[in-house]
């Protein structure tokens, strides 16, 4: 299991990822998920990962090294995409072929284990900034004004944090800020999402990542935040009146 998210904001994208990997209790290991091709100035693709390690790595490894095209005849890397619906496209195009050479074995298509799902943020020069997210089939879909995240894996804890708190408005470290309490939320509530932590700030129409930056448990910046949250909850639930129910006490009287 991992958490992912993307945040796309008027003044430009955030994006978060674990780095947990498990296959139970006792075999725990770090991986990489959210991962950054760039030219400055000319293409900037992040792309996090979540579902089946090797599959993912086996379709990022067709984006970086190349896959043949049967309606080109030649071979294509992300880095050639001239737009990030193209780049979107090709995510989708990549999924499908490790799916067609790697997820035919019978066991694979018993256990249910060909799974991977894709966050791809980024810009092209002469494009705009986007958002999608790219599904086990290929497809995809895209930020908008009206849902400017997107996250895969174990979102659910994350959720409620970002609706509440992120519009197309926000500004941009705030989004960064929002991301990261909603990526401690998720790992206090399920082990199997865990630090370090990997992100990614990039201003709109700059073309270069602004911060890239991997928080680890003795990071100073997020113990504070987790704690500051933390107390803000309480101070919050305890600020609330008592609900004026009657009681079954009161009742018989």
């Amino acid at each position: 299991m991992t958490y992912c998210v993307g945040i796309m904001v008027h003044d430009g994208l955030v994006m978060i990822a674990d780095t947990r990997t498990n296959a139970g209790v006792d075999n725990i290991s770090v991986f990489r998920k959210l991962h950054l091709f760039q030219k400055p100035e000319e293409y900037v693709f992040a792309l996090a990962t979540a579902g089946n390690l090797a599959v993912s790595q086996s379709v990022l490894t067709l984006l970086s090294e190349g896959f043949h095209n049967p309606d080109t005849g030649e071979s294509e890397t992300l880095v050639e995409a001239q737009s990030m619906f193209k780049a979107a496209q090709m995510v989708g195009r990549a999924i499908r072929e490790v799916h067609r050479v790697d997820g035919i074995s019978q066991e694979m298509a018993q256990s249910g284990t060909f799974d991977v799902t894709v966050l791809l943020g980024g810009q092209v020069r002469g494009g705009r900034l986007r958002l999608f997210m790219v599904y086990s089939a290929g497809n995809f879909i895209e930020a908008t004004a009206d849902t400017p995240y997107l996250q895969i894996g174990e979102h659910k804890y994350g959720k409620p944090i970002l609706d509440r708190a992120v519009t197309e408005e926000t500004e941009l470290y705030d989004a960064l800020k929002i991301g990261l309490i909603s990526m401690d939320s998720t790992i206090r509530s399920n082990l199997s999402v865990g630090l370090p932590i990997d992100l990614l700030v990039l201003r709109r129409d700059a073309i270069r990542p602004e911060l890239t930056y991997r928080i680890d448990e003795a990071e100073p910046y997020f113990h504070d935040l987790r704690e500051h949250w933390s107390a803000a909850l309480r101070e919050a639930h305890l600020s609330l009146p008592t609900p004026p129910y009657p009681r079954e006490t009161d009742a018989s009287d």
